[in-house]
């Protein structure tokens, strides 16, 4: 069953008898003693999981990419690592202030220098369009050559012209990956750029009329990734309901616009183990994107106290809280619940901004239970903490709360948010059970899969170990399936292969 890169025959002694498999051996003329062949497979190999013309697009070996774990988790060594070994990897800049994306694309740029199989994330920023402009800015003058964009809920003038500049009649300057998981945001990066937003892109003079005129031909994004439960941002759709919709929305998007060059639908979400990234593939994903367990690798940027956390997680070891991004919008994140406060106490802050209009109406055995359990502080000595934040970062966030009590509450709850993560990046030990930890279920899978194994050891969870073992693995369960069904009798094992150390 694991000799995929073999062709293989499936044979049966006589009619009316199981079939079995043959390896090698010689094909003779009907009549001649030996096997009846029922059928032969060929070979199989990780690489030809996906869409060929992904890999032939953006110059990789493998359709797996290690998505963007948000404030630099997905380290600039974790895209080096990737993109050395012939996959693609994206660095997590949502979070980061904007010198210290500079630093890291300025670091991939020299350490990659020649290849184009690495790129940067760009989050929606609806509190902050500003940043959000400077990020592109800087994507774009920096040439990056792949950007995977998440959590919009609508298109901006900054993301159409991420994707927009540069786009010559021969290809695109960048390619945009859009991380999608309802099928009506889906439609819009599945589109040509609104006339509109280009209108005023050409009027500010950030495109050209020519880059418009060619990017109302293009779909915005030629790789949307579908993202189901999944750690950090999500709807936790089950990726078997979704994935199938948005494809069927790309074929009928593709053919009422009539592109001429493909658009492939990837997976992210809930994909842990071999099973699960053979289950997207055979589903028609394009590409996979693991997150969540990336954290666990040598390379993420995340401190070994909370790595231990996430490696005693189980399934059902998650939960959702409030996002720091987007706290006044009633958005959530999916996080991990074992080991951690953070997301009752999360949950509790954000009860706390609706039930309230500012700080001093909060009554006070609410207060004291805030401050005391959760901030650790007064909220006059948070206000005063979070407000020589905003402005060193940006003043008119400050300027607004010194006017507006309710979004004073606001920043001074998000600061536990965004400490928080914080926390568990750098270790701090007085705050474990706050540490916030974006996870999905996908946890779970890997650590029953990797149990006992060279992975359960955190010095050989490399991110290329991770992605080869599940691509390898995944390949296995592809030929178990192959052989299943022409009525071979496959050993339940054989859907589950085991991860071993690979080159």
């Amino acid at each position: 069953m694991r000799r995929f890169r073999e062709p293989v025959h499936v044979v049966r002694g006589q009619a009316g008898h199981e079939p079995g498999l043959g390896l090698g051996g010689r094909l003779v003329t009907a009549g001649a003693e030996g096997y009846e062949l029922l059928g032969t497979l060929p070979p199989l190999y990780p690489e030809w999981l996906g869409d060929r013309s992904f890999n032939r697009t953006h110059g990789v070996r493998f359709p797996y990419v290690a998505g963007e774990m948000a404030n630099g988790i997905a380290t600039v060594a974790s895209v080096v690592a990737m993109a050395e070994a012939r996959m693609l990897g994206f660095f997590g800049a949502a979070g980061l202030p904007l010198p210290a994306v500079e630093r890291a694309v300025a670091e991939l740029s020299r350490s990659l220098r020649g290849r184009d199989n690495w790129g940067v994330n760009l989050i929606h920023a609806p509190a902050a369009p500003e940043s959000e402009e400077r990020l592109v800015d800087l994507l774009v003058d920096a040439a990056v050559p792949k950007v995977s964009v998440s959590a919009y809920m609508d298109l901006t003038p900054a993301v159409v012209r991420c994707a927009v500049a540069g786009l010559r009649p021969e290809g695109r300057a960048r390619h945009l990956f859009a991380k999608v998981s309802r099928p009506e945001v889906a439609a819009k990066f599945l589109s040509p750029a609104p006339p509109e937003i280009l209108r005023t892109l050409v009027e500010r003079g950030q495109i050209t009329r020519s880059e418009a005129d060619l990017a109302a031909r293009v779909p915005l994004a030629d790789d949307v990734t579908v993202e189901a439960d999944s750690g950090g941002h999500t709807d936790n759709r089950p990726l078997a309901v979704v994935l199938p919709a948005i494809r069927a929305l790309r074929d009928d998007l593709v053919r009422r616009h009539g592109y001429a060059r493909p658009v492939r639908v990837g997976a992210a979400g809930g994909l842990g183990d071999p099973a699960g990234v053979a289950a997207a593939f055979a589903a028609g994903a394009a590409y996979v994107v693991t997150g969540t367990i990336n954290q666990l690798s040598v390379e993420a940027g995340l401190s070994d106290a909370a790595k231990a956390l996430l490696a005693a997680a189980d399934l059902a070891d998650v939960a959702m809280a409030p996002a720091a991004d987007m706290f006044e919008y009633g958005i959530k994140v999916q996080v991990l619940r074992r080991g951690t406060l953070f997301a009752a106490r999360a949950g509790q802050l954000y009860e706390t901004y609706l039930a309230f209009p500012s700080l001093d109406d909060v009554p006070d055995a609410t207060r004291e239970r805030i401050e005391k359990d959760v901030l650790r502080g007064t909220f006059e000595g948070c206000w005063a903490q979070t407000r020589q934040f905003w402005m060193d970062r940006d003043p008119r966030e400050a300027e607004r709360a010194d006017h507006d009590p309710r979004h004073r509450m606001a920043l001074v709850f998000r600061s536990y948010l965004g400490l928080s993560s914080r926390w568990a990046i750098t270790g701090e030990p007085t705050r474990q059970t706050d540490y916030q930890i974006w996870c999905g279920p996908a946890i779970g899978a890997f650590n029953r899969w990797a149990a006992g194994t060279p992975l359960a050891e955190p010095r050989r969870r490399t991110v290329v170990q991770i992605a080869l073992n599940l691509l390898e693995g995944a390949a296995a369960v592809t030929r178990a399936h192959q052989l299943r069904s022409y009525g071979v009798a496959v050993p339940d094992d054989a859907f589950a292969p085991r991860p071993r150390l690979l080159s």
